[in-house]
């Protein structure tokens, strides 16, 4: 299994690291100790997306499922709500992406509130989630009504000068899914899912998709009571020299402990009281999930920190500075290849081939998803160059995107929606968004990071609710093809001819001559 999972996180970062290697040597050139660097965080980051995938089948994806069934088994619907809202906080607080994005705003918002609000914004939206599957309410109309009230909340902001904030919110609803919440979340949902008399395999999905929407709205509402004028994104000054690695770990250690921590305190409370009969070999197999789970982020957070996060920043800063226009198409490659080494990614496509019994392949959807991100980047990319408003991509996207819920089935709706929040994760966060960064900042000046460079992970989180549901549409209508073609090829039975009675073929007459009065 262990090396299974490295192969995959090889064949995953191999295409952007050399991606990377190629921009140093050429357009952006490095020293020989930053593209060393460089290559010592991709090492990095392979170990620590095997070993993080490792954790996830071991440890998070057990735990979630077995928190879903036993809390719904209760049938107590106060205890599934509250449960529901503290596993969303608790994870979201742990989550390594939103501590990026807080920590890159440290200047102009204490981090702690805008990660508690992100939190409490999961937290409400889980518990909604639950909400939905045990009741049976429509994914869509649930989505349909929280997105209005996302660009009813947006519209007012802009009227009151304070448009600058919409980028930050849409960004936090995109890194909230990250690679702690979303295996937790995901298998929550299955847990759920299994129990009710809903079960169904959409059902299964769509949990990741409300919890994404949350902290857009808790973020807009800060929004009223901050001053947007003085908001100022804080420059990492990790110098991407393998100098940085000692320092890097050390914070990674803490802040992964921070993360882990919540979720392993909880495991060790529902053990000792829901689920005392669970078998020790369990018990054990799930603590050393956890173990392999802290260990992958520590090491994936690191690689990506000290290593993809400088060479991000520098490459965006120079591609800005002498070769803009090759920022477009570059976008669009790094973003194609990109997305396969986010680690969650992985984790929902094994989740969707699993529950759809096969018949959804992850392969499939895995193209799909980086051809989306491949026309994410390079949208945000046009806006970095050209500093058009986020309202001319965010509005229509995903009024098209709540269109097409009302023609596609179900399971790709929800499997759409899930896939946005998955595909912004830290590589985005850590990546994508510094290189955007530096290139705006090469351009334009620090003062039009927040409208142009952020926004970015808005971009990478919307796409895939367009291509996913098209990929759904497209596999629906040939579907419904095949089914006609087969029917007419197919020839109806001859029926045995029989000699009527008069009285039948009198009656048979009356009627006739009716249906054509009637016509």
């Amino acid at each position: 299994m262990v090396l299974s999972k490295v192969k995959e996180s090889l064949i995953s970062v191999l295409p952007i690291a050399t991606i990377v290697v190629i921009l140093s040597l050429t357009m952006a050139p490095a020293s020989g100790s930053e593209i060393l660097s460089f290559l010592i965080g991709c090492l990095f980051v392979i170990g620590g997306m095997s070993l993080f995938a490792l954790g996830a089948d071991v440890a998070m994806i057990p735990i979630g499922e077995m928190v879903g069934s036993s809390t719904t088994k209760t049938r107590n619907l106060t205890v599934i709500l509250v449960v529901s809202f503290l596993i969303g906080t608790v994870i979201t607080l742990a989550e390594p992406d939103l501590t990026v994005l807080a920590s890159g705003l440290a200047a102009s918002i204490n981090p702690w509130v805008l990660i508690a609000l992100v939190a409490v914004g999961v937290g409400v939206f889980l518990a909604l989630s639950m909400l939905r599957v045990i009741f049976g309410i429509s994914l869509r109309l649930l989505l349909t009504i929280s997105y209005g009230v996302v660009f009813l909340l947006a519209f007012i902001l802009s009227l009151l000068g304070k448009s600058s904030f919409l980028p930050l919110a849409f960004d936090s609803g995109g890194v909230t899914t990250g690679p702690m919440t979303v295996p937790f979340i995901i298998a929550m949902g299955l847990g759920v899912s299994r129990i009710t008399s809903h079960s169904e395999t959409g059902e299964s999905f769509g949990f990741v998709a409300l919890a994404s929407v949350g902290p857009i709205i808790t973020v807009m509402l800060l929004g009223f009571f901050v001053d947007v004028t003085a908001l100022l994104p804080t420059v990492e000054t990790t110098d991407g020299t393998i100098a940085a690695y000692g320092a890097t770990i050390l914070e990674e250690m803490k802040d992964t402990a921070i993360s882990i921590g919540p979720i392993a305190a909880f495991f060790l409370v529902y053990r000792f009281t829901a689920h005392r009969n669970m078998p020790v070999r369990t018990f054990w197999r799930i603590v050393f999930g956890i173990l392999y789970t802290y260990i992958g982020l520590v090491l994936f957070m690191t690689g990506a920190h000290a290593g993809f996060g400088a060479a991000g920043r520098k490459i965006g800063y120079a591609l800005g500075s002498d070769f803009p226009y090759v920022l477009i198409p570059l976008g669009c490659l790094i973003g194609f290849m990109i997305v396969a080494a986010e680690p969650a990614v992985h984790v929902l496509n094994e989740q969707i081939e699993k529950i759809s019994g096969g018949t959804i392949k992850r392969t499939k959807v895995m193209l799909t998803l980086m051809v989306g991100v491949a026309i994410s980047v390079g949208l945000a990319m046009l806006r970095v160059l050209y500093t058009f408003s986020i309202w001319w991509l965010i509005l229509p996207g995903y009024g098209v995107a709540i269109l097409l819920s009302f023609f596609t089935p179900k399971v790709y709706t929800a499997i759409a929606f899930d896939s946005g929040g998955v595909a912004s994760g830290p590589m985005t966060a850590t990546f994508l968004l510094p290189l955007a960064t530096g290139a705006c900042i090469s351009l334009h000046g620090e003062d039009y990071v927040m409208n142009y460079a952020y926004g970015l992970v808005a971009m990478v989180a919307m796409t895939p609710l367009l291509v996913l549901q098209l990929l759904g549409l497209v596999t629906y209508l040939k579907a419904k093809a095949a089914e006609k073609r087969l029917a007419e090829a197919t020839p109806l039975p001859t029926p045995t001819p029989t000699s009527p009675s008069p009285a039948l073929g009198e009656e048979s007459a009356e009627k006739a001559e009716i249906e054509v009065i009637d016509l």
